[in-house]
């Protein structure tokens, strides 16, 4: 006859073992799952330059130009006021919203044109997550003449 236990219950050995395996997971999956957050803003930081870029390209398209620094990328949802008015603005905007969006942690995306570099007309350029310019990883600057290099 076997002897039975009167409290059913999990040893101090067991509950050992359970504490092990879940710190090696911890240890292993914690890491990726922590930076899943960050890489997704990176990837909407992107997404929204080639929006803006697509935008600019149809001003570029209706006005002969692209707006000018003062201009600014709310002359893809805002008529400018600042010379050179453009002829043939689009009633609609550039954009579909009504407002310039902001990068994924909440700053303004930088747009100058001209550009320093005189192969380009333009660029826009989000500061990552620090909000300054430079940086590594995360805190890197994304910028339209750098997407897809």
């Amino acid at each position: 006859m076997k002897k039975r236990r009167m409290h059913p219950g999990f040893t101090l050995i067991e509950l050992m073992v359970v504490l092990v395996i879940l710190g090696l997971l911890a240890t292993f999956i914690g890491p990726k799952i922590m930076s899943a957050p960050d890489k997704a803003r990176v990837t909407k930081a992107i997404n929204d330059i080639k929006a803006l870029e697509s935008g600019l390209n149809m001003y570029k398209l209706d006005n002969g130009n692209y707006p000018t620094t003062d201009q600014g990328l709310l002359a893809l949802v805002e008529k400018p006021e600042l010379e050179p008015v453009p002829n043939n603005w689009s009633p609609g905007g550039y954009l579909s919203t009504s407002t310039v969006p902001k990068d994924p942690w909440g700053n303004d995306y930088i747009y100058r044109s001209p550009t320093e570099d005189e192969n380009r007309d333009y660029e826009i350029i989000s500061f990552g997550a620090d909000g300054q310019e430079g940086g590594e990883n995360y805190n890197a600057d994304i910028a339209s003449y750098t997407i897809g290099q």
